[in-house]
């Protein structure tokens, strides 16, 4: 005679389990899927409410032709160029978001999309790719001489602009912090170059721009190797102002602005932004030939509390050319 337990539920067969086990990840990954896709929804909102005029631009070099996303300030005065260089997430609504706001503080920013000018599906740019990691792969495997010619069309472009003082600054995110330190390290002609928690070059002598880096002090990745940078750079004789903020997650400019930031990551987003601001209010007003002095340190005052922003990439070379 057969007896049934209180409470106890048959295994499943395999087959059986495996469908539910498939069910059951699906409905935990759609919630993350969404998140992920809409997590920079904040700054599309932001974006679009900008009053400012936004446009893209086509660059040209070579047999090479790129997008831009331009934005003009509402100013009177002829301004500052901005080249703004996207993190490996390529040009994002966050990375458009942060060039309308440099251009609310007065200055004609230029933020190239790399991943555009191919040929096949994804010759469009950052849009035309799948996901968020079809852009960080595409990203990862861009070529260093193609990104170089690439950010010279896009300080060029600035150059030739009626609307534009002549000067032209560079400006970097993570990935493109160290692609913003390498620029300098080939382009002669700039007033400043702002790395933000980007990599250095493997060799800064030919550098003649003033270099202001922002690092994060909870992330030893990048932060081990600003102690022998300033020793490079004090060395070369080149200017390098550097300030960490503590707390700070890799990312903060990113996720200092995010609605769900932390203290840390907000507060260091703040002081390095108003410390950008400072540097290229001097440069639009500074000749040429004051913009250098030797190497400094300072050190940010951002609390100190457990803080980890995103990674940017999990890069192995520590080198600005490749991750």
């Amino acid at each position: 005679m057969s007896s049934l337990q209180v409470g106890y539920t048959p295994p499943m067969s395999t087959p059986a389990r495996r469908s539910v086990l498939k069910l059951l990840a699906t409905a935990f990954a759609l919630p993350l899927l969404c998140a992920s896709a809409h997590a920079q929804d904040w700054a599309k909102t932001r974006l679009e409410a900008s009053p400012r005029h936004h446009e893209y631009a086509t660059l040209k070099h070579g047999d090479r032709t790129l997008q831009a996303f331009v934005v003009y300030p509402e100013v009177k005065q002829k301004a500052t160029v901005v080249v703004l260089i996207h993190e490996i997430f390529g040009l994002s609504d966050w990375a458009k978001e942060m060039a309308d706001e440099l251009a609310g503080e007065g200055y004609i920013v230029i933020a190239p999309d790399l991943l555009s000018g191919g040929s096949g599906p994804n010759a469009s740019g950052t849009p035309s790719y799948p996901d968020q990691d079809a852009v960080v792969k595409a990203v990862s495997g861009l070529d260093p001489a193609q990104v170089t010619a690439d950010l010279d069309a896009a300080a060029d472009y600035g150059k030739k602009l009626p609307a534009a003082n002549g000067k032209t600054a560079v400006a970097g995110f993570c990935w493109g912090g160290g692609k913003s330190f390498a620029f300098a390290t080939h382009r002669h002609d700039l007033s400043a170059a702002f790395v933000f928690y980007g990599p250095p070059p493997p060799d800064v002598t030919s550098i003649t721009a003033p270099v202001y880096g922002f690092y994060a002090g909870n992330d030893a990745r990048i932060g081990a190797t600003v102690p022998s940078t300033i020793t490079e750079m004090k060395a070369a004789g080149k200017k390098y102002e550097v300030a960490t903020y503590d707390g700070a997650g890799h990312g903060f400019m990113r996720a200092g602005e995010d609605p769900a930031a932390t203290d840390a990551n907000k507060k260091a987003r703040e002081q390095a932004l108003a410390k950008m601001l400072s540097v290229l209010k001097q440069v639009s007003t500074m000749p040429m030939a004051k913009l250098g002095a030797p190497a400094n340190s300072s050190k940010g005052q951002a609390k100190n509390t457990a803080d980890a922003a995103p990674m940017c990439h999990d890069m192995k070379d520590m080198h600005a050319g490749s991750l």
